[in-house]
């Protein structure tokens, strides 16, 4: 349904959309409730509906759908989160180059490639633009090998997933949940094979060992056909028809695509991203972090 507006004449200006606004429809659209809502931003739902209102008025859009427990957004509603998230990155930006302070040195910052991967491009061009005379060093590698590196002072910010060896699921943050599930070559015939070849990631990572916790469990037969340092080599042997793999959904693109309920294939669950600290970071590893969770956030 299309709301009333007026439209603007050729000579009068554009309405300005108000950042406290914006930011109360997103937390709405993240939150999934009025209600939720209202207490992140300290208000209360009526007013946060008068916010909405007026917003949907300016725009001449509807832009949630109110259902019994939860509220979702209309097709209009999608257009104008992506461009509310920009918006309130590019003003918190605009900002912090005025007002925070000038940071300066080093950030050494680990993380697996899998992970890494999704969220650094726009990480790294994000706190380059804010934090200009701030080195970043990125290491790649296993979430135990970096957690090491940071227990014996060489890293200053680790990303690591739940599940590994030697990574305590207490001790970081969680920035990032997802299933994992189990991929195959679309029209491959790999998952029909007894016993059911699979490509691995090397000892340690999380997905490998959740999978074949959850293989053993079930009593279906298997064998380790491939194994690799990251989703790459997984993804080849996927490719060449020649085993299937756990793999964040997220990461399941064509021609890949996810089994569901065949084969007998046990469950695998979710997994978890941690952030994990230095416990004497400096003030840059604590902006880069936040960067870094709020380009997971964006994810969901």
């Amino acid at each position: 349904m299309t709301l009333p507006t007026a439209a603007p004449t050729r000579n009068s200006a554009l309405p300005l959309l108000d950042t406290e606004v914006l930011r109360t429809f997103v937390v709405i659209a993240e939150s999934g409730s009025f209600t939720r809502a209202a207490e992140q931003v300290f208000r209360t739902p009526s007013a946060l509906s008068m916010q909405i209102k007026r917003l949907e008025e300016t725009l001449g859009q509807r832009l949630f759908l109110r259902e019994a427990r939860r509220v979702r957004l209309t097709p209009e509603g999608e257009v104008l989160l992506s461009y509310g998230r920009r918006l309130l990155k590019l003003n918190e930006e605009a900002v912090t180059q005025f007002l925070a302070p000038s940071l300066e040195g080093a950030v050494r910052f680990g993380t697996p490639d899998d992970v890494g991967s999704r969220i650094l491009p726009g990480v790294l061009a994000k706190f380059a633009r804010s934090h200009p005379a701030v080195q970043v060093d990125v290491v790649v590698g296993r979430s135990i090998d970096m957690l090491r590196r940071l227990n014996e002072g060489e890293l200053d910010l680790v990303l690591a997933t739940s599940g590994n060896q030697g990574v305590d699921a207490e001790r970081g943050e969680i920035v990032h949940t997802e299933p994992l599930v189990w991929a195959c070559l679309e029209g491959g015939v790999a998952a029909q094979r007894s016993p059911l070849p699979l490509a691995l990631a090397n000892q340690g990572c999380a997905w490998r060992t959740m999978a074949l916790t959850a293989l053993d469990r079930s009593g279906l037969a298997y064998r380790i056909a491939y194994t690799s340092e990251n989703c790459a080599g997984q993804e080849a042997a996927l490719l060449a028809d020649l085993a299937i793999a756990p793999l964040p959904q997220s990461m399941v693109r064509g021609p890949l695509r996810e089994l569901k309920n065949e084969a007998g294939l046990p469950s695998l669950g979710e997994y978890q991203v941690l952030l994990i600290h230095d416990a004497n970071t400096g003030s840059a590893s604590e902006v880069l972090a936040g960067h870094v969770m709020d380009a997971f956030r964006g994810l969901r």
